[in-house]
């Protein structure tokens, strides 16, 4: 009983009349949490069940829409619970637990964007090596590298913020995110200077990275015949897609960060809401649309379907 009364309770108060709305929202979040479950699961499956898809390439796609599983599954459960729920209140640790994992999979979605755009890179522009560079175990070793890394970086600012005293106990935020710092009695330069670290490792080098290989692609394919553009064209431009969707709520986040306390209560509900309301669904449709070959298995699925 005595452990219960020592735990720090914070109140999630990013809604904007929930009350009015609050079954409209429920009924809205769990379409969308199940639509993208199905889908994103269904790409999944087709990659795995077909054996001409069994490619670095594909094995990347998979893991990445994976990732995005993990990050909506982080979010949209607990968002449910808040709207049906009278009690917005939740424990410090649970909101620090999905911080972490709210920023340890946002950063490897850019890692994972990253070894995709290498192995793009290398397919392309020195096929005849492709094999040996992309063997088996150096894509487990990028698979690896792109979960492992971000989740030692993130777990440095969590534990920081677990040891440092609040003052506030209100979450201008609908989700554990960049504004539980708005919590703390004060700043810390610490939080700060590894904040800017991270987000150079994990944002602003794979990006650069990102621009860099493509440039080279677009370069070494616009000397080569029109059958070697369709190519890269057609394997290329569904990383970008999502590369942009994905800055875009990055820089969603950011500015939340940076300007949340000068922002409206409704701006920074919609602000917040691009996180996660559209780019994980966005991730399996423009795979399952835009690759050649996941999108003839998936026709064939939905062919089977119907008859059945």
């Amino acid at each position: 009983m005595e452990a219960e009364l020592n735990i720090t309770y914070i109140t999630i108060g990013g809604y904007v009349d929930l009350h009015k709305y609050r079954y409209l929202y429920f009924v809205g979040l769990f379409t969308l949490y199940i639509l993208i479950l199905v889908c994103n699961f269904t790409v999944v499956y087709l990659i795995c069940k077909h054996k001409n898809l069994h490619e670095p390439m594909y094995i990347f796609i998979a893991a990445l829409l994976l990732n995005s599983v993990g990050y909506c599954t982080n979010i949209y459960p607990k968002l449910l619970r808040d709207i049906i729920s009278s009690n917005l209140a939740v424990p410090y640790s649970a909101c620090l637990f999905q911080f972490f994992i709210f920023y340890f999979l946002a950063c490897s979605e850019f890692l994972l964007l990253t070894v995709m755009a290498y192995d793009r890179y290398v397919s392309i522009c020195k096929p005849l090596q492709y094999q040996i560079i992309m063997k088996n175990s150096r894509v487990c070793m990028f698979l690896a590298f792109a979960w492992i890394f971000p989740a030692c970086q993130i777990m440095v600012p969590v534990v920081i913020s677990a040891n440092m005293k609040l003052c506030k106990f209100t979450l201008n935020s609908i989700i554990c995110n960049n504004a539980m710092y708005s919590l703390h009695c004060k700043g810390s330069n610490a939080l700060s200077v590894f904040g800017t670290i991270a987000l150079v490792l994990t944002v602003l080098f794979p990006v650069l990275f990102i621009v860099f290989t493509y440039s080279r692609i677009f370069v070494i394919t616009y000397r080569s015949c029109k059958e070697v553009r369709r190519k890269a064209v057609q394997t290329c431009l569904p990383h970008l897609l999502v590369l942009i969707s994905f800055s875009c709520l990055c820089a969603y986040d950011v500015i939340i960060a940076r300007l949340g306390s000068e922002l409206s209560k409704t701006v920074r509900l919609f602000m917040t809401m691009q996180a996660f309301l559209y780019h994980p669904i966005f991730n399996p449709l423009i795979y399952g649309l835009k690759m050649a070959e996941i999108s003839k298995h998936l026709k064939r699925l939905l062919r089977q379907a119907k008859v059945n």
